[in-house]
Order: C-alpha cells, then sequence, then structure tokens
C-alpha cells in the first residue's frame, strides 16, 4: 500500500498491526478498550486531517461560502430545523452533527442518536442501519471509531468524517 505520499515500505503497514497485536494480547478486555481508545482518539485527527486534504466529489451546489456556527444552534431541534433533513440517513447524519461538532464530543453512539430523534417525532426504525449506510458510501460520511464489547450486538461508537460534516454545512446553507 505505498505510494507518493507515504515513504514506507510496502510491508510497513503489515509491522505495524503486528506490533499491535502483539502489545495488545497480553491485556485484558478492559485493557485492550482503553488503549485502542486512547489510540483512536490520537490518530483518528491524523487520518482525518489527510482525508480533509483529498479532492472531494462533492456537487458545486454542496459548497456553501457562508455557513451557520454550529454555537448558533442551542437545541438540537433548532439544528434539525435549520438542515431539514429529508430521508432517515440525512436525519442520522445531522443528530451525529449535533452530537460531535455542536456539543463537542470526539464521537456518539446510535442509541443516544435515535433518542434525540425519537424526541422529534422522528424515530429510525434501523439507526444502525441508516449508520451503515452512512459507512458504505464514497466518500464516506461516517466511521465506526470503536466497539464496546465482542458480541455481534455490542454497542458501537461512530464519528463524522470531514464529508459528512461538509453535507451537513451544505444543508444547514439552503
Amino acid at each position: 500500500m505505498s505510494d507518493e505520499k507515504t515513504n514506507h515500505p510496502p510491508d510497513a503497514e503489515l509491522a505495524a498491526m503486528g506490533a499491535i497485536a502483539y502489545a495488545l494480547q497480553s491485556l485484558d478486555q478492559d485493557a485492550t478498550r482503553r488503549v485502542l481508545d486512547w489510540a483512536t482518539k490520537r490518530y483518528l485527527q491524523k487520518v482525518m486531517a489527510y482525508d480533509a486534504a483529498l479532492p472531494t466529489a462533492l456537487p458545486a451546489a454542496a459548497v456553501v461560502p457562508s455557513q451557520p456556527s454550529p454555537a448558533t444552534f442551542e437545541a438540537f431541534h433548532a439544528l434539525f430545523d435549520a438542515a431539514n433533513p429529508k430521508a432517515a440517513t440525512e436525519r442520522a447524519l445531522v443528530a451525529g452533527y449535533w452530537f460531535q461538532v455542536v456539543l463537542g464530543n470526539p464521537d456518539f453512539d446510535s442509541q443516544a442518536l435515535n433518542r434525540e430523534l425519537k424526541h422529534l417525532g422522528h424515530v429510525s426504525t434501523n439507526i444502525t442501519r441508516d449508520l451503515d449506510q452512512l459507512m458504505a458510501r464514497t466518500p464516506r460520511f461516517v466511521i465506526q471509531t470503536r466497539k464496546l464489547g465482542s458480541t455481534r450486538q455490542a454497542r458501537k461508537q461512530y464519528a463524522l468524517t470531514n464529508e459528512g460534516i461538509k453535507v451537513v454545512n451544505a444543508m444547514l446553507g439552503r
């Protein structure tokens, strides 16, 4: 996976993954969670900054010259009304924006999103599916930052990508 932007041998990534696996193998589940949480918080910004430097494929209409400041929204309903999301995935994106950009949380969980949407009468029939759709698209609007537990139903934490934030900012500029 070597390209012009990276100056490491192709196997450097595999070596890094091996070092991480070796370091985590002797830790219990709670210690592993703490280490991964720290690493995610420390290095996720670096990855997101790199992603932000990549060219975007947003339509010209999505670029809004003057966008409302996130601080201007004192309540979720005000943000939701200003963005006026139509689809379930758009509603999930706006709710994520509320937690991450307006409230300043590094990430959020699906239950918190659906709780806020429920208060407004827009509960998602399957919030996890909505977030999965936002993660499956290119460019990604949402990423999973961690999983709390080992079962399939374990609670997951998510974060908006720079592209996801840009889309909500564009919605706010309508």
